[in-house]
């Protein structure tokens, strides 16, 4: 199924369509992506189901295309994809595909030519792939071996094409008018509110409007009751922890510092007890999940650790990658910087919404202005752990206070320099 971006057609039975494929047939996603072409006598059309001009609709929900046997009363559905042609203007580029076998029948002589003698390749958008400009070899192969409609389409493009310097003069005087009609000032609230979307992101759920702390980041953002239920069986070794435990998991180094630390402080309360054990449990977890790199195994934390916890881990804080005709789970730099931030906010629920920085950071292993970048993304409200009696000795620890009204987000300004190469 297909839509026209410009328009509509006038006679859409006299329309012809030619279906491309990726030549990759054994990658899991590229074997998917198709290129449809079509020509009309003065504009020809190209669409296709990835990239940014993909249409979203396919990957929310399925079109079928039923076809009726009007002697037999019976219908044939197929899966069926919704395609969004975009007039194919001079200057274009266009991925070479491999034509898919049913329309083998419908490529025209000059695109073989085109493939032969001006070096195009199949591969998708994949690394090595050519991307050819397509303007002066296509012009040239139906200037020489197209057909009179082929031609009359050609004359067409280039009548109404428009000049670069035309088209320049314009960007810059809409640009002009936007300048003076909205104001530098809201221009550049509107680029600081952009970063703000694609950084929240990676970021839990924030409720700007929030009565309490506690609802900033609410706690089922962050664990659901059925993840939350899963923990009570492996969070119960912290429930009856004692001391000389405590102190030898430290000498071991078994847990993070901030586990081993807030251990000391269960509450005497079983249920309060409980619920602060499963949390430090979980949290333990992630911080550990974010020293994997590449995935290899299925429950990569253990078989102590419940499955949905699992799930949870590999679905919420990987990203797929290919790599030796496989799909592997990966904890990127962007991941660690998730699992980050869903630590930060787990912490904050787990020590009354003031935590310190310093100890998370070396959990973690990171970088301290990393650290602070991500936190006050958070809208924390960031100190030195000065005049604090357990920091008497080391005062270089950094604190994070979530606390109402959230401090007003800016855009970072203070992006160092790039050194010049001699």
């Amino acid at each position: 199924a297909v839509q026209f971006s410009n328009g509509r057609l006038h006679r859409p039975g006299s329309m012809r369509f030619t279906v491309y494929r990726n030549r990759d047939t054994a990658h899991p996603r590229k074997k998917h992506r198709r290129i449809l072409v079509s020509e009309t006598e003065r504009l020809s059309y190209v669409g296709d189901n990835f990239g940014s001009g993909a249409m979203k609709c396919n990957s929310l929900c399925r079109y079928f295309v039923g076809v009726l046997d009007k002697d037999s009363g019976q219908m044939e559905v197929y899966n069926a994809e919704i395609f969004n042609m975009q007039p194919f203007l001079s200057g274009k580029k266009i991925l070479c595909l491999t034509p898919a076998p049913e329309s083998q029948h419908a490529r025209p002589m000059w695109w073989m030519l085109a493939r032969e003698h001006y070096g195009w390749e199949g591969g998708g958008c994949g690394v090595g792939s050519k991307v050819v400009t397509v303007q002066n070899s296509m012009d040239l192969c139906i200037e020489a071996f197209g057909t009179s409609k082929q031609k009359r389409a050609l004359n067409s493009r280039r009548t109404n094409a428009v000049g670069s310097d035309i088209l320049n003069t314009a960007v810059t005087k809409a640009a002009t008018n936007i300048i003076d009609a909205k104001g530098v000032t809201a221009l550049i609230q509107d680029v600081a509110q952009d970063d703000v979307q694609n950084t929240s992101t990676f970021l839990p759920p924030c409720n700007e409007d929030a009565d309490k702390p506690e609802n900033v980041y609410k706690f089922e953002d962050i664990l659901s009751p059925a993840e939350y239920e899963a923990l009570r069986i492996p969070a119960a070794a912290f429930v009856n922890i004692t001391p000389e435990e405590i102190t030898k998991k430290t000498q071991d180094r078994s847990h993070c510092c901030f586990v081993l630390e807030e251990l000391k402080f269960l509450p005497a309360n079983e249920k309060r007890r409980d619920h602060k054990a499963r949390c430090l449990w979980f949290l333990d977890t992630l911080i550990k999940f974010s020293y994997q790199k590449v995935i290899k195994t299925k429950y990569p934390m253990g078989p102590e650790c419940p499955q949905i916890i699992s799930r949870k881990l590999m679905k919420n804080f990987t990203s797929l990658t290919y790599n030796n005709s496989s799909v592997q789970n990966l904890v990127s730099a962007s991941m660690k910087a998730k699992i980050t931030a869903y630590v930060i906010a787990l912490a904050l629920h787990i020590s009354n919404f003031q935590i310190d920085l310093t100890i998370l950071q070396n959990d973690l292993k990171l970088q301290e202005s990393r650290m602070i970048d991500i936190a006050k993304a958070m809208r924390l409200k960031v100190s030195k752990a000065k005049g604090l009696p357990e920091f008497e000795n080391d005062q270089n620890h950094k604190l994070g206070t979530l606390s109402l009204p959230l401090p007003v987000q800016k855009a970072s300004g203070n992006q160092k320099k790039r050194k010049k190469m001699n």
